[in-house]
């Protein structure tokens, strides 16, 4: 609000827009107006990397908790997601997703290989003391970043590797063991697999 030092002032200043806003020529609106739709965000590609992915789970978990009951099959699984998630940080690894008793995890750059074998390697020895046996599938391919998640083909491989494993075994696929120049590394030649659901044949290896 303006404030006059003079009532004549204000007076003045009422004449004087009222004046103005006779003399204005207003602009006739027509009587429809068309409004132009936004056009769509052109699609945005999700970004694709080179990355590892490795599946745990425990072998016999459904015996385990006929066995031990629900209350104390849950204080089991507390300390079994402790020492993957140990494991998986001491191998720079990153924890995707938790599935009843297994986990994805991924690795990337051309290095994670052989650190997702040896993760995996690991958490077989530390959840031995626990009473538990795992199995363990590595594959390496090209994923799909998906926000905070991740997609692609390689994770219904990776997922079929580790179903072929047995009690204690962790399995990879060859374009793992090709990424894995470690000497240390050492592995057995399992053949070559039909995987469920994958067209081509994939030949596995078994970590000593």
């Amino acid at each position: 609000m303006l404030r006059f030092e003079t009532k004549m002032l204000a007076q003045g200043y009422e004449k004087r827009a009222i004046a103005r806003r006779r003399h204005h020529r207003y602009e006739r609106l027509p009587e429809t107006v068309s409004i132009e739709r936004l056009r769509a965000r052109r699609h945005v590609e999700p970004e694709r990397l080179l990355t590892t992915v490795l599946f745990v789970d425990i072998v016999g978990s459904t015996e385990k908790v006929a066995r031990l009951g629900d209350r104390r099959w849950n204080g089991v699984l507390g300390h079994y997601y402790a020492a993957l998630r140990k494991e998986l940080r001491a191998n720079r690894g990153r924890e995707i997703t938790t599935t009843g008793d297994g986990m994805l995890a991924i690795f990337d750059r051309q290095t994670g290989a052989a650190r997702a074998v040896r993760c995996a390697t690991a958490m077989r020895q530390a959840v031995h003391t626990l009473g538990l046996e795992i199995r363990a599938g590595v594959h390496a391919g090209d994923c799909e970043l998906i926000g905070d998640g991740v997609g692609g083909i390689v994770l219904h491989i990776g997922a079929r590797v580790m179903a072929k494993a047995g009690a204690n075994e962790v399995l990879v696929s060859s374009a793992v063991k090709a990424l894995v120049t470690e000497a240390e590394i050492a592995f057995e030649d399992r053949g070559v697999h039909r995987l469920k659901g994958v067209s081509e044949r994939c030949r596995l290896y078994r970590v000593l």
